[in-house]
């Protein structure tokens, strides 16, 4: 493309990004105003910040009464974040490989069993999960609620990454056949270099839900020491008695802060997963 084409380009672009800037507009001032509000303190019945205050922060050197370590929570969000990413990106590369390229019987049923697990909303199943992780002893605990949640997401996760497989041309692995290379070989080998993007997209937008996951935390797991930050931004306004609105806000910026670095990063990854999962 010439310089005067890509000038062109630019220029028919403008209206465009100026229409989403001002769109976003409100929700950007809406973020700087609530950061800026978490270290300030305002007069009475004000909206602008009459002086500088790191108290609202205070939850990060000091226990609140009755509420467990910040940094306990964050450790077990991460964990909790961490280990659903890694067993879904682990099973859904599996079994997406095998429904893309194995022959294998009843697979168009089990395509459609897979869709058709991910239209259940969670929220229809938490008696049921409940009850089952209570009689195997995993209730209230961290892997309990790591394997539910995992499960929930794992079909979306197939059905993306066999979208994924779909695209990668089939000479590719014949050409390791012919050589002498186990599949398992091909597929780790010359396969999963090609899905690279794929892999980083599904593994960003599995660890962000699983970041923002509320509802099985807090039903599933709701004891002090599996607690998520989630969870612990609730229990926050759970006592109508005891409310600190300022430290409720400073617990919120601070969860959404891990959210916001990813997105500015990896954006350009996370959008390759609209990428795949078309073909059949």
């Amino acid at each position: 493309m010439s310089e005067q084409s890509k000038v062109s380009a630019n220029f028919s672009s403008l209206p465009v990004i100026l229409l989403l800037g001002l769109v976003s507009l409100p929700l950007v001032l809406m973020y700087a105003y609530l950061l800026l509000d978490t270290v300030s303190n305002s007069e009475a019945g004000s909206l602008i910040p009459s002086e500088f205050t790191l108290e609202h922060w205070s939850f990060l050197w000091q226990m609140k009464p009755g509420k467990p370590n910040i940094w306990l929570v964050t450790l077990n969000t991460f964990i909790f974040a961490s280990c659903i990413t890694a067993v879904i990106l682990i099973v859904s590369s599996m079994a997406g490989y095998v429904l893309s390229r194995l022959n294998l019987p009843a697979r168009g049923f089990f395509l459609a069993g897979v869709m058709v697990l991910h239209a259940f909303p969670s929220v229809t199943l938490i008696i049921a999960i409940f009850i089952v992780l209570q009689y195997i002893g995993l209730y209230n605990s961290l892997v309990g609620v790591i394997l539910v949640k995992s499960a929930i997401d794992l079909p979306l996760g197939i059905w993306l990454m066999k979208g994924f497989y779909d695209t990668v041309p089939w000479e590719i692995e014949m050409a390791g056949i012919v050589d002498g290379a186990s599949r398992f070989a091909v597929w780790r080998r010359l396969v999963l270099p090609q899905i690279k993007p794929a892999i980083m997209a599904l593994g960003l937008f599995s660890f962000l839900t699983g970041w923002s996951e509320f509802i099985l935390p807090q039903v599933l797991a709701p004891g002090a020491h599996v607690q998520v930050l989630s969870v612990y931004l609730a229990s926050l306004i759970a006592d109508d008695n005891n409310f600190d609105f300022a430290t409720f806000k400073a617990v919120g910026v601070f969860y959404v802060i891990p959210v916001l670095i990813l997105y500015v990063f990896f954006q350009k990854h996370l959008m390759n997963i609209y990428g795949g999962g078309t073909k059949g």
